[in-house]
């Protein structure tokens, strides 16, 4: 494999987490709701997926049990914020700060212990095309699913009534309700979603890009997961885009530093988050695009009349 075709590979294994995470986090602001769990429910499910995977030997359990725990860390939220409406912001960051805490309880015994990866699967005649056919047609299941689910989500949320319900519920959902959806059910039901994505971005991790289980192995990726949501104005075409775009930055960090490049490898390593802000910046400077598909509800809290 060239140098090329190893950094494509390195790239979209980079980026998968990063896309999975921020697709659901996308669907749930698009509801009018902001979940800053998203670090948390992703590295339970990567402890989640890896002890379920290393105890009975099997990666697709492992990837159940990993979205399991992402469904069940979501709904904590959920029931906090949508039926006992707390603050969002403030569940949120909480979410993220039990889900390190617990992930590293959890995880403590099978810290060092070798895992199950997660086969990659070759696309015939697809996978034998020169460069790119190693990078995107020959990749593990969640690769696929990640590319799966951007589409179905841009289809869903553009061409559907339930896109439509979505969307009327996270820009004015007094209205939505008036018209008698039930604004309540339907986030709860975009939260779970983003929280099957987030652990399936946290399975990726465990089961595909390390195949070990770290503490604290999700390092930042759910913060820039929900800053893609943003940089892509909640477009899913964008945050796919995006997503490989930061994948790309960091996986150009580690190489730099394999070839000896004289820069600090502090500041490599900074790179993703530094891009981060850049984009926040830019993204913030144009007043038009920040608020072209912004959800006028996101972050309000919903108590229906009684």
């Amino acid at each position: 494999m060239s140098l090329v075709e190893a950094a494509l590979v390195t790239i979209v294994a980079a980026s998968t987490p990063l896309l999975l995470a921020a697709i659901g986090e996308l669907v749930v602001e698009r509801s009018g709701v902001l979940n800053l769990g998203v670090e948390g429910m992703m590295v339970m499910g990567a402890v989640a997926g890896f002890a379920a995977a290393y105890t009975v030997g099997s990666a697709t359990l492992g990837i159940v049990a990993a979205v399991v725990t992402g469904i069940a860390m979501s709904l904590l939220f959920a029931f906090l914020t949508q039926i006992l409406a707390a603050n969002q912001v403030a569940t949120g960051l909480a979410l993220t700060l039990f889900g390190l805490g617990l992930s590293g309880l959890v995880g403590e015994p099978f810290t060092g212990l070798p895992g199950v990866k997660l086969e990659r699967i070759e696309i015939p005649l697809l996978s034998d095309l020169p460069i790119v056919g190693s990078a995107f047609f020959a990749q593990d299941v969640l690769v696929y699913a990640s590319f799966i689910l951007t589409i179905a989500t841009a289809f869903v949320l553009s061409r559907t009534k339930t896109g439509l319900v979505i969307r009327a519920v996270g820009i004015n959902h007094h209205s939505a309700h008036a018209l008698g959806y039930k604004v309540i059910a339907v986030r709860c039901a975009c939260i779970a979603f983003g929280g099957a994505c987030a652990g399936l971005a946290g399975a990726h991790l465990s089961l595909a890009y390390t195949t070990q289980w770290i503490e604290s192995m999700t390092a930042g990726r759910g913060w820039i997961a929900l800053a893609l949501v943003v940089f892509a104005t909640w477009v899913p075409g964008r945050v796919l885009v995006g997503a490989y775009l930061f994948g790309a930055v960091w996986i150009m960090g580690l190489y730099a530093q394999g070839l000896g490049a004289g820069i600090p490898p502090q500041l490599l390593s900074s790179l993703p988050y530094l891009a981060t802000i850049v984009a926040l910046v830019l993204i913030s400077g144009d007043r038009i695009l920040a608020k072209a598909n912004t959800p006028a509800c996101l972050g309000q809290a919903f108590v229906p009349d009684r």
